[in-house]
């Protein structure tokens, strides 16, 4: 828990140059001409004062959300922070705080083996603490924004460490102000609020349908984490054997007379509604019917089980996943009049 209450003398960060192609689930061939690990916050004065030598910076963490070129412009700052702990029980919540470079599968899984639950239907999810905020990563009936409590991180503008409240994170559908201010923010810890009296959510239908919990049996965290870990190996990828980045496209969002005009249209259209009136679309739906689902073009191909999945047949490039997200956009454009937006950062 070094860096959770840093010892406060640390080596500086030296920039040197970096193979990132272990450093993107993608498995893209990528390089940085400028490279430095944090992973202690007294090296924060030194690398703050880095980052302004450079015309741009790069927060790489478990690169499970991004798209790297083959040449990284600027300085690549890799995530290492590490430290996990229980800060307070407070009006019946847990508080547990993760440092940024945590892996974020292994964190839920610390929380469960240690009591903290509420975390568990985010399971098996790619990538580092840090970039859950960023992202407001969700799945199976939960976004990080019902568990948030605060962020710490560190602030360019005002050169210190700040702390965010959930409210002042402005979290939204993979979304929020980290994402939006790009270079202002190093997230260095987490904070999340847990339920001492924790209550199973299983209203997705992945969930409900698991066997686990019928005949009025009730669920255990463990079991919501274990079945939720099954339903994402069973639906996705593993990036350790097929290189992807998760879902690529954000579902769309349409307003009610949108999704009324293209149901009327395309009757088993697939939709969530939504608390303020909208539509939430199915977007692997939108690619399945396009007949993208399986498919390749170059090196890059839609997975054959998920086509919310782009994937790496091997020897992909940025410009080979990009060549086959566009040609998905438009057959979705030209079928649905549904934009499609990418969920990775394209670098």
């Amino acid at each position: 828990m070094s860096n959770l209450n840093s010892i406060g003398v640390a080596q500086p960060p030296v920039p040197r140059p970096q193979d990132l192609s272990a450093l993107n689930t993608f498995g893209l061939q990528s390089r940085a001409s400028a490279f430095v690990r944090l992973d202690d916050e007294a090296q924060l004065p030194q690398l703050a004062a880095l980052i302004e030598h450079y015309d741009a910076h790069l927060v790489l963490g478990g690169g499970s959300n991004v798209v790297l070129p083959a040449d990284v412009p600027g300085l690549v700052i890799h995530m290492a922070l590490k430290g996990i702990r229980h800060v307070r029980d407070d009006a019946g919540v847990r508080i547990i705080e993760a440092a940024a470079g945590e892996n974020w599968h292994a964190f839920v899984a610390h929380c469960i083996q240690n009591g903290w639950d509420g975390l568990e239907n985010l399971a098996l999810i790619p990538g580092q603490v840090g970039a859950s905020p960023v992202q407001n990563i969700g799945a199976y009936g939960i976004e990080l924004a019902d568990r948030l409590h605060a962020v710490r991180a560190w602030d360019r503008d005002a050169r210190q460490v700040v702390t965010l409240s959930a409210a002042a994170c402005e979290l939204a559908y993979r979304d929020s102000r980290f994402k939006r201010e790009v270079g202002r923010w190093l997230i260095l810890s987490v904070q999340f609020a847990l339920p001492v009296m924790w209550q199973a959510r299983l209203d997705y239908p992945d969930l409900q349908r698991r066997p686990e919990w019928q005949d009025g049996r009730r669920a255990t965290p463990r079991q919501v984490f274990d079945a939720v870990c099954d339903i994402r190996r069973n639906k996705l990828p593993d990036p350790e054997v097929i290189g992807n980045a998760g879902s690529f496209f954000k579902n769309p969002i349409v307003d009610a007379a949108r999704h009324d005009a293209l149901k009327a249209r395309f009757p088993g259209l697939v939709s969530y509604p939504m608390a303020d009136g909208a539509f939430k679309l199915a977007a692997g739906w939108l690619i399945d019917q396009c007949g993208w689902k399986g498919r390749a073009l170059g090196r890059a191909a839609v997975h054959d089980r998920q086509a919310l999945v782009l994937t790496n047949l091997g020897g992909a490039n940025a410009n080979d996943i990009m060549a086959l997200a566009r040609a998905i956009q438009a057959d979705v454009l030209t079928r649905y009049g549904v934009a499609l937006t990418p969920e990775p950062l394209v670098v």
